[in-house]
């Protein structure tokens, strides 16, 4: 009888196998066209209806800086990166539009990998109610995978929530988790995915309170932000904004440190509470008697500068781009 000659396993198509129209006919109908589009992909430009004031804001991200594969799946990543977009739109109390995404990959990127990424995108755009507009493809040098996103918004009329309008008296407050998705990346670091399995899901899809934004600008709120880098970060980038200093209670945080304490530690929790990036919960400073009810007070506004812990100055650590 004659030896069976091995199985050759075929290798992944990858995107120097595709013209770029064959690429965009698998990409574009696993995406939204959402509400007030006019004209979607396939033209030189989308055509949007728009009221009078238009949220436009802008992410990037790019893999082994942003994402790791053998963290994050493409779906994953597509989903991040809509929620990150998203938070930022949220936290002008808008809400989403559209959005328009670039992809620069190395031509030997598998096609499915770029199928997934849509899948992904699509999903979380879709969850939001966002369309997806259109963007653009571009080949990068060997082993580069980036995504950069623009995404639209809108205030439905209202004046935008700016960082630059806390002011002392007001109560400070969170819509959403702290400290879950630091927590998570530091459970992948650790490769003990196993003790915090819902801390890493965080990590890989954040899920910021969207809807919040819009209830926190009718609540009142007169400034906020998501919280991308950290609580302690970017409530100092309301205070230098509103010339003013937020003072956050440790009592009021305990319980989110509480949460984190059994995977990582109570030392590490109490950090990724304070300084972790990539939560996209909400941060506002609300007058007294007006904070919505989906939302926590942690804190409160006084006169001075900077972020504090019960009183006493903090640096505000965090993550930073260039000094990471």
């Amino acid at each position: 009888m004659a030896a069976r000659r091995p199985r050759v396993m075929a290798s992944p198509m990858t995107l120097a196998q595709l013209t770029e129209e064959q690429l965009l006919a698998r990409i574009i109908p696993r995406m939204p066209r959402g509400v007030g589009v006019l004209v979607g992909p396939g033209d030189d430009t989308a055509v949007v209806r728009c009221d009078e004031a238009t949220i436009v804001t802008t992410d990037a991200a790019v893999r082994g800086r942003d994402w790791r594969d053998e963290w994050s799946t493409p779906q994953d990543v597509g989903a991040k990166i809509v929620a990150q977009n998203l938070a930022d739109v949220a936290a002008m109390g808008g809400r989403p539009l559209g959005l328009v995404v670039t992809l620069l990959a190395d031509p030997a990127t598998p096609v499915a990998w770029v199928e997934g990424f849509a899948d992904g995108f699509g999903e979380a755009a879709r969850a939001a109610g966002a369309g997806v507009l259109g963007g653009d493809l571009s080949s990068a040098p060997s082993g580069v995978l980036a995504v950069s996103v623009t995404a639209l918004g809108t205030l439905d009329g209202r004046p935008p929530v700016l960082r630059s309008g806390a002011q002392p008296g007001d109560l400070v407050a969170v819509a959403g988790t702290l400290g879950r998705s630091a927590a998570g990346l530091v459970l992948l670091q650790k490769q003990r995915a196993e003790l915090g399995p819902e801390l890493v899901a965080a990590q890989r899809r954040p899920q910021p309170p969207l809807a919040e934004g819009p209830v926190a600008a009718i609540a009142g709120a007169r400034g906020m932000l998501d919280i991308s880098d950290g609580l302690l970060r970017d409530g100092s980038r309301v205070a230098s904004a509103s010339a003013v200093a937020l003072d956050f209670s440790r009592e009021a945080l305990a319980p989110y440190a509480a949460q984190l304490a059994n995977a990582v530690g109570p030392d590490t929790a109490w950090e990724c509470v304070l300084s972790g990036g990539e939560e996209h919960s909400l941060l506002a400073c609300f007058p007294p008697g007006q904070v919505p009810t989906a939302w926590t007070v942690i804190g409160a506004v006084r006169e001075g500068a900077g972020v504090l812990l019960d009183g006493i100055p903090q640096l505000p650590g965090g993550w930073d781009h260039f000094r990471a």
